[in-house]
């Protein structure tokens, strides 16, 4: 019986509670008022009514029941949710809101429908569920304007049916501001509910004219209504104001960028062609998405959400990468955390022959080319998912080319490519010495492969560069190994002196 509020069940069920109350918010009032709309179906509104009511009833049961978090675990246990929900006092509300006032029509006529009002005191399930709706929705702007709208046309209902109710009140074409239901248009129902909310609107909104009051009810009535209007309305419109501004702020946030980099080349006096450049730059990582800056975005998150974020996006592509298959999965969270994103705009050197390698680049979208020094003849072309520069960023003694990049590579279009610095990397490889020994190891078979490497400087480095562990480390080795030598041949010297010492007892014998 426990319930989970993280759990899909949960929120299906709070569409459907949503549902029930949305119907007593709007037919409860609507029905009371336009009593030929209570009178279409009795049968119908009846069954709704009381479906309502057994969905109500379902909630307090799931209500009582809905785990909590106790020490970051979900409690449930279903003594203690009990006590939990009557110590909360949400029953108090839940309760209320089931009270059958519908004995009432006893007393009443049916159609006094007022009497279930009791039934909204059951709104907060509601603001529940908009609140839920709003975290798990990808468009949160969007959904706050759809509620405030929602909100408005409810007020508008609502204040639709007290100006009928008074009019009634008062008498139907006693004077201009009631309602007149003289004639066969005004006495249908949709007339009477379409006019009602047309003047509510306007009143409520404070646009154009409405029939002037004529006594001292029909003043108070229009002067709550103004002041409604004026109040409820102004907040309403600020807060739209400022859904409307916060789904542009990222849009207004990289504008804000791109014209302080437009004054920087003015004052520069940048040549025109650069500027360009850089424009076409700019609309190309707004147009692909990649003005967002991930860094901050996810700056909220803690360092393990982050590393399985980074992982979902960015861990098949890092696997491209020759020398980081098959690595260990811990160093391969590390990394692509490290990796990234850099766009070249068309004709930009990614690198330049004879540059030194600092970092390695994966492609990710786009076409570069290889091209020699005259920067004409291409010698190969690169797609999405090519990766070079891999082997610079292990700095391995005995490249025979020095770390250094062997050939230009330059962007033919708009090209996204990730980068791993050589810093990041052994910073990275510090904390797992066996990965680093590994993609060493690899790295010499790819420079092997290609008669980059000279073997006698890659040992001599290897000597030079080998600290004082590591030293240790292998003398230990070394005195391990004599000891498993020594202990062998004085398991040989035991065995042939007892073969020896039985030889001669069988001689002395004989």
């Amino acid at each position: 019986l426990a319930v989970d509020p993280s759990k899909p069940f949960h929120y299906r069920w709070l569409v459907l509670v949503t549902v029930a109350i949305l119907y007593n918010l709007v037919f409860m009032i609507g029905r009371a008022v336009f009593w030929e709309l209570n009178n279409l179906n009795p049968v119908l509104w009846y069954s709704l009514d009381y479906s309502c009511d057994l969905i109500y009833l379902l909630d307090t049961v799931i209500h009582a029941h809905e785990g909590y978090l106790e020490q970051g675990i979900l409690v449930r246990d279903l003594g203690k949710l009990r006590q939990n929900y009557i110590e909360s006092r949400r029953w108090v509300s839940d309760l209320l809101s089931m009270i059958p006032t519908d004995l009432a029509y006893v007393w009443w006529p049916p159609s006094t429908l007022i009497v279930r009002l009791n039934r909204l005191i059951r709104l907060p399930r509601m603001m529940e569920f908009f609140d839920r709706t709003e975290t798990r929705t990808g468009y949160p702007n969007s959904f706050r304007i759809c509620k405030v709208v929602f909100a408005i046309i409810v007020l508008i209902h609502w204040n639709a049916c007290f100006y009928f109710a008074i009019s009634y009140a008062i008498g139907f074409g006693s004077d201009n501001w009631v309602y007149n239901l003289t004639g066969q248009k005004n006495s249908s129902l949709s007339r009477q509910y379409i006019y009602s909310f047309y003047w509510s609107t306007l009143t409520l909104t404070t646009i154009g004219e409405t029939p002037q009051p004529e006594n001292d009810v029909e003043y108070l009535f229009v002067v709550a209504d103004f002041l409604a209007g004026v109040l409820i309305f102004a907040t309403i419109v600020g807060n739209i104001g400022s859904m409307i501004s916060n789904m542009n702020v990222a849009r207004v946030e990289f504008q804000n960028k791109m014209d302080g980099v437009k004054q920087y080349m003015a004052f520069r006096r940048v040549s025109k062609e650069l500027e360009a450049r850089v424009i076409r730059w700019f609309a190309y990582t707004w147009a692909n998405k990649q003005a967002l800056d991930e860094d901050r975005v996810l700056a909220a998150l803690p360092d393990k959400l982050k590393a399985e974020i980074a992982i979902h996006v960015h861990l098949d592509t890092l696997k491209q990468v020759r020398i980081f298959q098959d690595c260990e999965p811990g160093l391969l969270e590390e990394l692509v955390l490290k990796l990234r994103l850099q766009v070249f705009s068309p004709g930009d050197y990614i690198c330049r022959k004879g540059d030194v390698g600092k970092e390695m680049y994966i492609v990710k979208r786009g076409r570069l080319s290889v091209v020699a020094d005259d920067e004409k003849t291409v010698l190969a072309t690169l797609g999405a998912g090519s990766v070079f520069g891999e082997v610079s960023v292990l700095d391995i003694a005995g490249n025979k080319t020095g770390n250094r990049r062997t050939a230009n590579v330059r962007s033919l279009g708009y090209s996204d490519l990730f980068c791993l610095g050589k810093r990041e990397l052994w910073k990275a490889l510090a904390d797992y010495p066996e990965a680093r020994q590994s993609l060493m190891e690899r790295g010499c078979q790819i420079l092997r492969k290609d008669g980059l490497l000279d073997e006698e400087a890659f040992k001599r480095a290897q000597e030079e560069n080998e600290t004082l562990k590591d030293k240790v480390d292998r003398i230990d080795r070394l005195v391990g190994n004599l000891q498993t030598r020594l202990a062998r041949l004085h398991a040989e010297y035991i065995s042939q002196q007892t073969k020896l010492k039985q030889r001669l007892s069988r001689v002395e014998k004989r």
